[in-house]
């Protein structure tokens, strides 16, 4: 009786209950009352022997670390965090290994403490808990490992991931301050608002979303001050560019630059409103509520002068900005039936392209209609977009130290794992990257428990955790997914159909693999998290990414020598990971492939650079000491302190937090120290035991006592170790002790005042004599009672009279003295006027 559980519920996802009749084996239901005070059977599953899940004691519930419930389990982690996020406004919780993060408003006590606290913790050297997992990585690389650190910051569209990575580089670059005067710190955070505005657009989810992957080191040197930074790009969303969907914008910086378009320094750009603009414009609304674009392109602005970028430089980025809205306005005119088609030579559009970007008009012109079939030696391309690569170049430039740098902590702004209606190849290269990010997280947090094992010197046994290893295989092993698609797009002609049926073929009989039963265009992959359906349309051409090499020659030889001299930095045929490397490049590869296979240059597709840029990623990861944030969005309206559990629960499955708590659970998941166990269970405790000096052989003997089965706690050197349940099975003891001397002190008590109400009967019945004095004391003050009370009425009543008598006589003297002097007055006044008639008369 009174054991509280979960029950699924369709609303809540879990609802609280209480067992309002004890439950035999055999029975195939529970009698449980709600709390809104219903009665509800709920239905056993007798074969499955499956029970409610048991609720944490209420000393238990609000913890800052999910891994100090008794009870691990995903009603227990989900309704914790609702408490401690609804009625504490906590919106950070430890999850054992890593960090979960509640976003859409700031609190005192968030990641980033005020200024005058991390000035405090860097002349201490110390570690509070309310800078959270930016100072866990400052401090062990400063004081404690001296080991670079990494920040892996995951989460989906909207739950703060952007905003978690800019308070992890603030914090570093406040407590790593530079030694010299050259304010590295200052530049390594102007970084933040060039890459929002080349990288972040507004979608459904999110007003800022990140629209791609970055790596940023902070380096040091051995006096841990900071020396300079590097970035690396991840897959930036290339798409987006040429199309938004409805209620969607392209990147910020087109908006920031039309809305800066009257300045006088851009009048050669041509340019007016983005609604006049077509990759501007398809969305819809162009403007986002409470945003100033114009005001966050002067951030822009002043942070490419922080670091270091020239003005001309920066001219240059904008022409090529503005050369894409223009290029995009183009009219293009179909021909011959739809077999040919033509640009206007009187294009305005086509004008203001070539003349910003300095190419020749004809050309062009002709060109961007069509197209010349190579046979011979081919080249290959970038994987971006141009003026994104060349702004990460000119950041990296910036932040480059020549002092050799000793150490870094790199903080990992990547997206999450998502999923659509319509999921296409962006979608199956973000999922692929969180498969890899999960498979490290899964093997960091199952190494670091078995740590906590051999440190504690307690018995380990191997616990079995979910591996993703054979999703990754069917990914990028060989004959893998991205090798069919490779080797599709060699193929002169491939198409989506024909690489979506070689995967049915392939990978029929795999686990993880599913072919739609109304479709043959589409698979589906069983992703950690959940599976996903992937429509092929678009892969082959997203996949080879392609720039035909005559438009190349024509960019080529642009009159804009500093672009050109920027853009092609080394020659064509020796092609680089643009979407990974520190400082990436373009390379330039032609529109067909070869026919030769063992040409190496035909593999650098741009999924295959990104497999490749993961695999660098790993292994830079791997070589640090990794430091997880997984950022929760708790609404989808994006209010402050709403929490939709529905939603709650489906991102902490996708982002690895409930597989943690599972890995803890499996073994010793609650672990007390010897003190802190010592001080909550010493009521437990007899006197004899506490008369003893040595905590831990205390605390031994009460286990002992307490708990017969030796399996379910463990001692560790300065820990105890307990399996799931057993500190709610302690709480449980400690309560009704607590509860017992309770109903004693009361009853002494209520004795106590009942017999002191009734003293005369109360002396007669104690035999010690004490009553009888107190009684006869009691009754001879109830006797002299009235006659006290008698006396006091008779001198409160004469006091009464003489006050009175004495104010009226005072108070009548004063009046008597105004009266006589007013008809003084009055007499003297009318004997006067009266005088005067008689005289007048």
């Amino acid at each position: 009786q009174y054991t509280r559980v979960w029950i699924p519920d369709p609303d809540d996802v879990w609802r609280s209950a209480e067992i309002i009749k004890d439950y035999k084996e055999g029975d195939k239901s529970l009698q449980l009352k709600l709390e809104d005070e219903t009665l509800y059977e709920y239905p056993i599953d007798l074969q499955g022997n499956e029970l409610p899940f048991l609720r944490n004691p209420d000393i238990l519930v609000g913890q800052n670390d999910l891994t100090a419930l008794s009870y691990l389990h995903e009603p227990a982690v989900l309704h914790n965090l609702k408490v401690r996020f609804l009625e504490s406004n906590h919106i950070y919780t430890y999850c054992g290994f890593g960090l979960c993060r509640f976003s859409y408003k700031a609190l005192p006590g968030c990641s980033i403490p005020c200024a005058l606290v991390i000035k405090w913790l860097r002349r201490a050297g110390r570690c509070l808990s309310e800078v959270k997992d930016s100072s866990s990585a400052w401090f062990a690389l400063r004081f404690w490992e001296e080991k670079n650190q990494s920040i892996i910051v995951s989460g989906e569209s909207g739950a703060g991931k952007t905003v978690s990575a800019k308070y992890a580089m603030r914090f570093f670059a406040t407590v790593g301050g530079s030694a010299s005067e050259t304010n590295i710190e200052a530049k390594v955070l102007a970084s933040s608002p060039i890459m929002e505005a080349i990288g972040n657009a507004k979608t459904t989810r999110n007003d800022n979303s990140s629209r791609f992957g970055k790596y940023i080191q902070i380096g040091f040197d051995k006096r841990f001050h900071i020396i300079g930074a590097n970035m690396r790009t991840y897959l930036l969303e290339k798409s987006r560019v040429v199309f938004q969907a409805e209620d969607e914008r392209n990147y910020h910086i087109f908006y920031q630059l039309c809305a800066s378009a009257s300045l006088p320094e851009f009048k050669d750009l041509g340019l007016t409103c983005a609604e006049d603009f077509f990759y501007t414009s398809q969305g819809g609304d162009t403007s986002i509520d409470g945003v100033d674009d114009a005001d966050d392109f002067e951030k822009t602005r002043h942070a490419f002068t922080l670091l270091g970028v020239k003005e001309s430089h920066q001219m240059i980025i904008f022409r090529i900005i503005a050369a894409i809205l223009h290029l995009g306005n183009l009219e293009i005119q179909g021909e011959r039936d739809g077999e040919a088609c033509s640009v206007s030579s009187e294009d305005e559009h086509l004008s203001n392209f070539c003349s910003l970007l300095g190419v020749e008009h004809s050309q062009m012109q002709h060109w961007l209609c069509h197209r010349k079939l190579v046979t011979t030696a081919e080249t290959y391309v970038k994987s971006m977009f141009l003026h994104q690569n060349l702004i990460v170049h000119h950041i990296n430039k910036a932040l480059h130290s020549t002092v050799k740098q000793h150490s870094f902590i790199g903080v990992l702004d990547i997206y999450g794992f998502e999923t659509f209606e319509v999921n296409s190849f962006e979608q199956f290269c973000i999922n692929y990257a969180n498969e890899k990010l999960q498979q490290q997280f899964n093997s960091h947090v199952f190494k670091l428990e078995q740590e906590e094992y051999m440190k504690e010197e307690i018995p380990w046994t191997l616990i079995d955790f979910y591996d993703n290893q054979p999703c990754i295989d069917l990914i990028e092993a060989k004959l893998g997914i991205l090798d069919l698609l490779d080797e599709e797009c060699k193929v002169p002609k491939g198409t989506d159909q024909n690489w979506a049926q070689k995967l049915y073929d392939r990978h029929a009989a795999s686990q993880h693999f599913q072919k739609p039963r109304m479709s043959n265009t589409s698979f589906i992959v069983l992703h950690f998290a959940d599976k996903v359906e992937y429509q092929s349309e678009g892969f082959l051409e997203k996949n080879r990414d392609t720039v035909y090499e005559e438009q190349i020659n024509i960019l080529k030889a642009s009159k804009v020598k500093a672009m050109v001299a920027d853009l092609f930095q080394e020659e064509d045929a020796v092609p680089t990971t643009a979407v990974g490397k520190g400082t990436p490049r373009i390379s330039v590869r032609s529109a067909r492939p070869a026919f030769k296979a063992a040409n190496k240059e035909h593999r650098k597709t741009v999924g295959h650079q990104f497999r490749n840029s993961l695999h660098l990623l790993m292994e830079t990861l791997n070589a640090t000491t990794p430091h997880y944030v997984r950022c929760i969005k708790p609404n989808d309206e994006k209010l402050p302190f709403k929490f939709d559990p529905k939603r709650a629960v489906q991102q902490l499955r996708a982002c690895g937090v409930l597989e943690t708590i599972r890995i803890s659970a499996a073994g010793f998941p609650s672990r007390w120290s010897y003190p802190d166990f010592f001080n909550r269970y010493r009521v437990l405790m007899n006197k004899r035991d506490l008369s003893k000096n040595d905590k831990r052989q205390i605390c031994q003997t009460l286990l002992e006592d307490l708990i017969k089965d030796p399996d379910k706690f463990q001692f560790g050197r300065t820990k105890i170790f307990f399996r799931a349940g057993q500190v709610a099975y302690l709480e449980k003891l400690r309560a009704d002790k607590f509860r017992a001397a309770t109903i004693m002190i009361q009853k002494t008590v209520r004795g106590w005042l009942q017999r002191t109400s009734f003293p005369l009967c109360a002396g007669f019945v104690r035999l010690d004599g004490i009553g009888v004095t107190a009684a006869s004391s009691f009754w001879r003050q109830t006797i002299s009672y009235p006659l006290q009370l008698a006396e006091h009425l008779r001198r409160t009543r004469a006091a009464i009279i003489l006050q009175k008598q004495y104010r009226m006589l005072r108070i009548r003297r004063a009046f008597q003295r105004i009266r006589n002097a007013t008809l003084t007055i009055q007499a003297f006044a009318r004997g006067m006027f009266v005088k005067r008639i008689y005289h007048q008369v």
